[in-house]
């Protein structure tokens, strides 16, 4: 009986969706088990309406899968030519049912095998559509001899088919559940809270910072630093996002002692310091769209220009990996590091390799007039000191304000190099930074990534100056455990011989990983030697333990 399945696959393809995929796969090597499958090639075998009820519960649910649509014509699958065996029974399915669907990648894939329970899959689907046709009065194409194929390959997979039917029931029930207690029918509620505990000590007897005032004489506290976030994200038309976030976290960047200790060149934790007080309120609102095929627009009140640009696989969410606001982006490209109102657009032509994205932001816009006694929010630390007598306009074109333009190549997710430009005001003095931002996957094990800028402040305190930054690291993905992230990163912040007499160097090592799907747990420790700039501070020894929850 199995042999005869075999001899007559490609009759009841004929009528099936699935028709190319059981032509290609049915063959006596079925060693290959559905494990071994990637998830796209999974998903190959079901139509996009039937996914969420036919994918049995062994295959993992994985993100980013996509299916291929409809193929009109033989010559879209790249791997099957005229003289393909296969050529002339794939035409006929087209012209005659107009059925044919192809992988992610338009390829027939004719050397790979397939399982029972694939097939079954399969035919379940086929006896499906056929009802479908009969029932719409078009089953009169359907010869007697198929309709009796199909019954004996019913029963030959009546008890894959019996299981398969279980388990849609079973997702069909979990599904109501889901959807009767569902938040909203528009808007999907996610969060984080983490919680740290930090604490470390410094060499010497005092630290300055860059302008030789003196900040501390002995060791800090030991530190229980927080942070929460609920996200709110409406859509209206399925492409389009409203987003809200609510936050509230510790008060700033006094809470480690990272931040204490070395407040001006971005040696806080930055998830510490983001929000920077203890009060709950909007970090986010804003509402992005798809105006046309590959441009997406996102506006709003209250915006960060991080979100858009400069992002990196390996060093960019402080909260999963590096902790260290100044390897977690380039220190120097964003002397606007607040919220504000502004705008990114984001152009990816034919989703190929080069991206185009701009961003602005006014980090006061919701002020028509800053008063001379009045703090100008959004500012890097490091901002005020160089300018202590400077003052912003306020109003969505005025000081302080960023503009930013970045280009990217990544031609797969193994490579990306991003460059980078940014011009604005901050208190009164006009800025302008190039910069670059690398990350090359070398294994499914193994990364490495950087980031350099170069820039200059106009009219500052200390004269012009013509700042340099880079960081460079390591990352270990899946160490020791499935779905664990470990780095390694060293980087320079503010290097300008105006500053200081040395050049600070931040060092960070952490190693992510998961306690389950919702809970994960980091041990992060820092080195800063040099704090400031300056030779006379010893170097900042902390170790924190962050705990992140998700759900």
């Amino acid at each position: 009986m199995q042999n005869y399945w075999f001899a007559n696959f490609h009759i009841m393809g004929c009528l099936s969706v699935l028709s190319f995929v059981i032509l290609n796969h049915a063959t006596p090597a079925l060693a290959k088990t559905v494990e071994s499958l990637t998830f796209e090639e999974k998903l190959s075998f079901v139509t996009p309406t039937s996914i969420t009820q036919l994918i049995p519960e062994s295959i993992p649910q994985e993100s980013g899968a996509t299916l291929q649509g409809q193929v009109t014509s033989v010559n879209q699958l790249d791997d099957v030519q005229p003289t393909h065996w296969a050529f002339q029974v794939l035409q006929s399915l087209i012209a005659r049912y107009d059925i044919l669907t192809s992988y992610p990648d338009l390829t027939f894939r004719s050397d790979q095998a397939m399982t029972r329970y694939e097939f079954a899959l399969a035919l379940n689907i086929t006896l499906k559509q056929i009802s479908e046709q009969i029932a719409q009065g078009t089953g009169s194409r359907i010869s007697r001899d198929d309709l009796e194929t199909l019954q004996r390959l019913q029963e030959e997979f009546s008890g894959e088919l019996s299981t398969l039917q279980e388990r849609v029931d079973g997702l069909a029930a979990r599904t109501a559940e889901l959807e009767a207690s569902q938040f909203s029918t528009t808007t999907t509620l996610s969060g984080i809270v983490v919680f740290g505990v930090t604490g470390g000590s410094y060499s010497g007897d005092r630290i300055v910072d860059v302008t030789a005032r003196e900040i501390a004489t002995k060791d800090p506290n030991p530190t229980f630093l927080y942070r929460a976030t609920l996200d709110f994200t409406t859509s209206f038309n399925g492409t389009d996002a409203l987003e809200l976030w609510l936050e509230i976290g510790s008060n700033g960047a006094d809470d480690n002692v990272a931040g204490l200790l070395e407040p001006s060149l971005g040696s806080v934790l930055d998830y510490s310091a983001k929000p920077p007080v203890e009060e709950f309120g909007v970090s986010r609102l804003n509402y992005t769209f798809s105006p046309s095929e590959g441009l997406t627009l996102s506006l709003g009140p209250v915006i960060s220009l991080t979100d858009y640009v400069d992002i990196n696989r390996y060093a960019n969410v402080s909260f999963l990996d590096f902790s260290t606001q100044a390897l977690v982006n380039n220190y120097i490209l964003f002397p606007v590091q607040g919220l504000g109102a502004g705008a990114a657009i984001r152009w990816n032509p034919n989703e190929g390799a080069f991206t185009a994205r701009a961003a602005y932001v006014a980090a006061s816009a919701s002020r028509s007039k800053i008063e001379s006694s009045s703090p100008v929010p959004g500012i890097f630390p490091l901002g005020y000191i160089l300018y202590p007598n400077g003052r912003g306009e306020g109003g969505l074109f005025g000081d302080p304000y960023q503009g930013i333009i970045e280009l990217e190549y990544a031609p797969s997710r193994m490579f990306a190099l991003r460059l980078q430009y940014t011009s604005g005001s901050i208190l009164g003095g006009n800025f302008d930074v190039f910069g670059a931002n690398l990350e090359l996957t070398l294994s499914d094990r193994f990364a490495v990534f950087g980031r350099y800028g170069y820039g200059s402040y106009a009219d500052t305190a200390f004269g012009d100056l013509k700042p340099s930054y880079w960081m460079a690291g390591v990352a270990f993905l899946d160490l020791f455990i499935e779905n664990a992230l470990a780095g390694i990163a060293v980087g320079q912040p503010f290097i300008a011989s105006e500053i200081g007499d040395l050049t600070q160097t931040n060092f960070e090592a952490f190693y992510n990983f998961p306690v389950n799907d919702n809970i994960r747990v980091t041990p992060v420790f820092q080195v800063i030697t040099n704090p400031a700039n300056q030779s006379v501070n010893g170097t900042i020894l902390t170790g924190t333990l962050r705990t992140v929850f998700s759900f």
